[in-house]
């Protein structure tokens, strides 16, 4: 049983071993194998660098081809762009050749733009072989502008009149002419062209404004003459009266025109040539208006006393003027301030010129009534403060301008040099018509003073003084209360007060010189004095000794001559009436108490004969009321 096991353990192990033998010999052949197989790789990754190496250089001379042939093509496009032109250039020179009008406007402005980007093209490819192309690009460019600005011009005169009669649409209140719609439409597509292609400013505008510019000039000229005709004065005492002068029609119609031909232009023009284009076209006509402007001033200087009046209504009407036209146009207001210059100065200096002018002609008066009646210098200079009120809006503008006082002599030195204010003279909430209303009383002082200075020197006694001061201040209140003065003048005449109360002391100096031959100093005993009336003279007469009642007597025989003189040199002198009443009340209420009361004391010393006592009571009242 044993040697059965023992013999097939031995047949298993036998079996096994063979196994292992196989397993080893194909464990072999694997291993050969892989040595065959890493060898072919090492060979193959030798193989596949050579290949690398010679391939690389191939590839990168591949893609250089390639580039320089899409650099070729390019070219070659290039050319055949740049030869476009070249190819053209006589059929866009057939139509420069025909002109806007028979090319039509459209097709002609097409034309000009295809020849620029042509030649825009060849000088960005700055071609050797294109500069002979390019010259006759240039040049047909060159004739294609100025074709399309003598078109522009002719189109435009065309359209443009010479003149036309401004009266028609001033005096009918109408709107002056446009240019057609159709023209604006053509020449606003003209200056869309030359505007966006040009290099400098836009030539257009200046044809504008030559061509406008003539036919504004011309339709204005007439105006512009009969502005300056119709200041000459037929008589050289006239006063100027507000409206008489043409500078109004000048400047209404101006005015018209202005906003009419801004009107165009910003229908033709670009917003930022408007200012410029109306500027340049306005130029002339607004050099003819400063022109007009400085001979109206020359006449105004020439006759400041009765003409200044017309620089006031110059100053408003030129004024109005830059306001509506700026409102309309932001433009001109500068050049308008610049033209009305000189007359506004003149109006400035005329404030106190006028005032010197006033002690200038009461100077001069080599005499003066010698019955106090007043003098034409009182009328015509409250006249004139009266015209002043015609004319208050600019007068206000000036005074403020001024400022309060700035019409008195070196007041000028607050105001500089080109007439604007200086902060010394400026104040923020100055009241024109509060100014012009001190000027006015300053000129009625300036007036009175030099009145009485006169008066002084020409005139004898104080009597005659008094009357003709007494009657300027009446003249002078008159024609404030009778005119438009009163409401600006108005509790601002305090220092007419003054001057009246000063003529009334004058006057009333002779009633005081006969008075003090009412007062006695005759003292009586008071205990017997009797009641007043006839009892009470006879019983003060009684009791004066021979002397007092002489004494009595001379003071009635002085009262008499003095009052009979005094009353006969008041109805001789020329009164107003309200100065006649005004004195005649003063002398009674000074001497009638008096007198009545001298007249009850005294008047028995002549025993009723009246060779004494020239005037009882009632006779002598009678006498005072005829001095009214």
């Amino acid at each position: 049983m044993a040697v059965g096991l023992s013999n097939g353990r031995h047949a298993a192990d036998e079996e096994a071993r063979a196994e292992v033998d196989v397993l080893n010999s194909r464990l072999e052949k694997t291993t050969q194998l892989t040595k065959k197989i890493q060898a072919c790789l090492g060979r193959l990754e030798a193989t596949g660098k050579s290949v690398r190496d010679v391939s690389g250089p191939l590839t990168g001379e591949t893609k250089r081809l390639q580039v320089l042939g899409n650099n070729i093509e390019a070219v070659v496009a290039a050319i055949e762009r740049l030869r476009q032109p070249a190819d053209s250039k006589n059929d866009e020179e057939a139509i420069i050749r025909q002109g806007p009008e028979k090319a039509g406007l459209s097709n002609y402005l097409n034309s000009i733009k295809r020849l620029n980007k042509a030649l825009e093209n060849m000088r960005s490819s700055n071609l050797r072989a294109n500069q002979q192309t390019m010259a006759d690009l240039q040049r047909l460019i060159k004739s294609g502008n100025t074709q399309l600005e003598n078109s522009f011009d002719k189109m435009l005169r065309g359209e443009t009149p010479r003149s036309i009669e401004p009266l028609q649409y001033t005096t009918k209140n109408t709107p002056f002419p446009l240019l057609s719609q159709d023209k604006i439409s053509r020449l606003s597509l003209m200056n869309s062209y030359v505007s966006g292609n040009s290099l400098s400013e836009n030539p257009l505008i200046k044809i504008y404004a030559d061509v406008r510019a003539q036919y504004l000039s011309q339709t204005l000229i007439n105006l512009a003459y009969a502005s300056v005709n119709t200041a000459k004065k037929k008589s050289p005492d006239a006063i100027y009266r507000a409206g008489t002068n043409g500078i109004g029609m000048y400047a209404q119609a101006m005015e018209g025109l202005f906003v009419a031909e801004y009107d165009n232009i910003c229908n033709i023009f670009m917003r930022q040539d408007w200012g410029p284009a109306f500027q340049m076209t306005c130029q002339a006509p607004l050099a003819e208006l400063a022109r007009t402007i400085r001979e109206l001033n020359n006449h105004i200087k020439a006759h400041l006393n009765t003409d200044c009046y017309l620089a006031y209504e110059v100053i408003e009407i030129m004024s109005n003027l830059s306001n509506n036209i700026e409102e309309r146009t932001g433009e001109l207001k500068a050049t308008l301030a610049a033209a009305l210059k000189p007359v506004r100065e003149t109006g400035k200096s005329s404030l106190a010129e006028l005032l010197e002018d006033t002690k200038r002609k009461v100077g001069v008066m080599q005499a003066l009534p010698a019955d106090g009646s007043p003098v034409p210098v009182i009328s015509e200079t409250m006249q004139r403060l009266q015209t002043m009120v015609d004319f208050l809006r600019p007068i206000s503008s000036i005074m403020i301008s001024l400022g309060d006082g700035g019409w008195k002599s070196g007041a000028a030195a607050n105001t500089s040099m080109d007439g604007i204010p200086s902060l010394a003279s400026f104040d923020i909430g100055a009241d024109g018509k509060e100014i012009f209303a001190h000027y006015c009383t300053d000129t009625i002082d300036v007036l009175m003073s030099a009145l009485e200075q006169k008066a002084r020197v020409l005139l004898k006694g104080k009597s005659v003084w008094g009357v003709f001061l007494a009657n300027s201040v009446t003249i002078v209140e008159r024609m404030v209360r009778d005119s438009d003065l009163k409401p600006l003048l108005e509790g601002r005449l305090s220092n007419l007060e003054v001057w009246r109360k000063k003529a009334k002391s004058y006057y009333s100096d002779a009633s005081r010189d006969v008075s003090m031959h009412l007062l006695d100093t005759i003292h009586t005993n008071r205990s017997q004095r009797p009641a007043s009336g006839s009892s009470e003279s006879t019983s003060i007469l009684k009791g004066l000794s021979s002397k007092d009642k002489d004494n009595i007597k001379s003071k009635f025989q002085l009262f008499n001559a003095s009052f009979d003189e005094l009353v006969a040199r008041h109805k001789t002198f020329s009164m107003e009436k309200e100065v006649r009443q005004m004195f005649a009340k003063d002398v009674q209420q000074m001497l009638e108490p008096l007198y009545n009361r001298f007249w009850d004391r005294y008047h028995e010393i002549d025993k009723g004969k009246g060779k004494y006592a020239k005037y009882d009571k009632s006779s002598i009242a009678a006498v005072f009321l005829s001095l009214y």
